[in-house]
Order: structure tokens, then sequence, then C-alpha cells
């Protein structure tokens, strides 16, 4: 039986003002369940690449299809599947980390976001943070809400973009812990 693609890439090619050439034909199969990695040096194209997929990204030519709908043309549904953790720490400065994932639920247009911030700061062992602001947290606490706020409208897709980047040992294996989780439970 065969499986079913989550993430379908088709000749993709992205290049940017000035003629640099990220993406030269990238084409690939994501299967739903599956956990996949790019891996590559600086400059290799790997958050362009999951930037074109979420829509991020302007892409120059090729296919995307997220669950089987165009990122152009269906991308009010494909954006609502996809979480994405970049690479960069940004965060909301001058409110909580329960408001900032609150906040980002209702980018969504969830109603019920008071409740999904606390599942998803809870899951991460953040829930005794919730009233800290950003400029508080260690940076490792500060990667954690990033992921909160990637998976507070439960995506069926969470892209990592370098996600143990700046975090000690137990995070990251606590990192793979959850991923492992995730996948388990759909």
């Amino acid at each position: 039986m065969e499986k079913e693609n989550a993430v379908e890439i088709k000749d993709l090619v992205k290049t940017y003002k000035g003629g640099f050439e990220a993406l030269k034909g990238v084409s690939l199969s994501i299967h739903k369940g599956e956990i996949f990695a790019l891996l590559g040096p600086n400059g290799a194209g790997k958050t362009t690449l999951i930037n074109s997929i979420a829509g991020l990204v302007k892409r120059t030519s090729g296919e995307i299809t997220v669950l089987g709908k165009d990122v152009d043309t269906e991308y009010r549904f494909t954006r609502s599947k996809i979480g994405v953790v970049q690479q960069e720490i940004s965060l909301e400065f001058g409110i909580t980390i329960f408001d900032a994932v609150q906040l980002q639920a209702g980018y969504y247009g969830l109603r019920d976001g008071k409740v999904r911030a606390e599942k998803v700061l809870k899951e991460l062992s953040l829930w005794d943070k919730r009233g800290a602001q950003a400029f508080a947290l260690s940076g490792g606490m500060k990667r954690r809400v990033m992921i909160a706020k990637a998976m507070v409208h439960d995506p069926d897709i969470l892209f990592l973009d370098e996600p143990t980047a700046g975090v000690d040992m137990e995070l990251r294996d606590n990192l793979w812990k959850m991923v492992s989780h995730l996948r388990d439970h759909g």
C-alpha cells in the first residue's frame, strides 16, 4: 500500500534578485508520519526550501503541494496545516509568553486560544513560565516558546529549522522525544 504524501515538490527553483539560485530543480516527497531531515552546509537552501513550502518565500518555478493542495491556490488550507519554527528566535516583547502563544492561535482564527495555549505550554514544560516575558528567558526557553507558537494550532506538518541551535543537551534530547511523540500521535 502506497503512503500518502504530506508534501510533494517537483522541479522547485528559487532564484533571488541578483541571480543567486538557492534551489535548483528540487524534487522530493515527504510522506505522512515521516520524520524528514534536510542536511547541508550553510547556504545550501534548507531554509529557502522550508519557507517555500510554508508560503513564506515565492518560488521562481516548480510545483509544491501540501496534503494534495497547491500552496499558492489553496494557501489558506495549506498554511493552516503547517507550523514553522524559524531558525532565528523572534518573540513579541511586552507581552507574556502565555499571551504570545494565545495570540498565535488567534492568527489561525481559533476561538479556544486560551485552552490551546495552556495545553501546549504544559506539554513543553513552559507552564511555570507563562507569566514571563521573552527577554527574561534563556535561549533554550525561548526556543520552546517558538515551538509552542508553531504547535498551538495543531498542524499536520511541523518544520523545525535548526531546532537544537542554542539549546542545552537536556532540551535537545527532550525535543527529539517530543518530535517522536508528535509523529506517533498524529
